[in-house]
């Protein structure tokens, strides 16, 4: 029985693997019969993720993406792979006046300059097949609105987005598709420890969404499975909102 969505024979990529979305697109992708690489900087939780994975032939690699040696890393140890799912991300929520250089270039390094350089580290090295797929978790942050103290994140978000346009044309002539994902509030460690919003807040904001509730990862892990499969070969600088309908309002 043919089936599109299937990863079955891919090798992929994630970045991010040790919790939250990251995390839920590697074990997702293993059940769609994917060989699983994954990173993170965690190791007892990227131990974890390993551990949840589903089939044979996986690679766990500890990596702090804000080191290029450890990105370097990453692209000498992976085999060639069909496809490169980035969701290493982190966020502080801080206004404008108290921004400092230092918070600025930690959430810009991680969320965008580390995801731009490895993807140039892997193409350079011949580490991604023709006809294969990069997806980068982004944000309605940035791209779609954004909420208070969200600077920072918003355009480090906003930045990736772009890159991810950038790169689909560049890439394409390789056949390589470049796509990413926005989600809106995912109910993730990120959110729930970085967010402004008291519990109860939380849960009355629920109320604004039209399908009233907040997102689950693995909302993100399947629109990102179909950016890896061989269902989406024809789209690529694809920017896709997953957010219960949020900025309809």
């Amino acid at each position: 029985m043919n089936n599109p969505f299937s990863l079955k024979n891919k090798t992929i990529l994630v970045t991010g693997a040790s919790s939250g979305i990251g995390k839920s697109i590697a074990v997702e992708s293993s059940k769609m019969g994917a060989s699983l690489i994954i990173t993170g900087r965690n190791e007892e939780r990227l131990e974890e993720t390993y551990r949840q994975l589903e089939g044979e032939n996986h690679l766990k690699i500890v990596a702090d993406m804000t080191k290029y040696e450890d990105i370097e890393t990453i692209v000498q140890e992976i085999p060639q792979i069909d496809g490169f799912s980035n969701n290493a991300g982190i966020t502080q929520v801080v206004l404008v006046k108290h921004i400092k250089q230092s918070i600025l270039e930690n959430i810009l390094s991680t969320n965008t300059v580390a995801p731009i350089l490895l993807t140039q580290l892997l193409i350079k090295n011949g580490k991604i097949r023709k006809n294969g797929s990069i997806v980068f978790t982004s944000s309605l942050s940035g791209n779609y609105c954004v909420h208070y103290g969200e600077g920072m994140y918003a355009a480090s978000k906003g930045a990736i987005s772009g890159f991810a346009k950038g790169a689909a044309l560049d890439l394409s002539k390789s056949n390589i598709r470049v796509n990413s994902v926005c989600p809106g509030i995912i109910n993730t460690n990120l959110f729930e420890t970085n967010s402004v919003l008291t519990k109860e807040e939380l849960e009355e904001k629920q109320k604004y969404f039209p399908l009233k509730r907040f997102g689950q990862p693995e909302d993100v892990a399947y629109a990102v499975i179909y950016f890896l499969s061989d269902a989406s070969s024809w789209v690529t600088g694809a920017d896709l909102k997953i957010d219960g309908g949020y900025t309809l309002l």
